[in-house]
């Protein structure tokens, strides 16, 4: 498969969940037993608030390859119909720009680089 002919926002959609299944596992490793505290808990890392946060911290960072950033842009800069509910676009765009990056990863089966980024987001908590 060429992964530069594989749409963004399928990109973004397989980070997605990438992403949440790590932070699912992270909370339940802390010993959180609760569903409730973990869907409350699970927030401050999925929220495209908090996304954006931890994407322009490892942008500012230089965190990222160029391939990476080439990813992230792509994303960024989709045009979409799609509008969020409860942030503003440019963050709902940084947002699923990071998404994006953990699905290029996933599709390229760089697991070791997507541990490291998840590693770096998950350990502000």
């Amino acid at each position: 498969m060429d992964i530069r002919s594989v749409n963004i926002l399928v990109l973004a959609y397989i980070g997605d969940t990438v992403y949440e299944n790590y932070v699912r596992h992270y909370l339940v490793n802390k010993g959180i037993n609760n569903v409730d505290t973990l869907q409350t808990q699970s927030i401050n890392f999925v929220s495209a608030n908090n996304q954006a946060k931890y994407v322009n911290k490892l942008i500012d960072e230089d965190f990222f390859t160029e391939d990476e950033l080439s990813v992230f842009r792509r994303a960024r800069n989709y045009k979409s119909s799609r509008h969020p509910k409860n942030t503003d676009i440019v963050t709902y765009k940084n947002a699923t720009g990071l998404e994006a990056i953990i699905g290029f990863l996933d599709l390229t089966n760089n697991k070791d680089r997507i541990d490291l980024l998840m590693s770096y987001i998950l350990k502000g908590d």
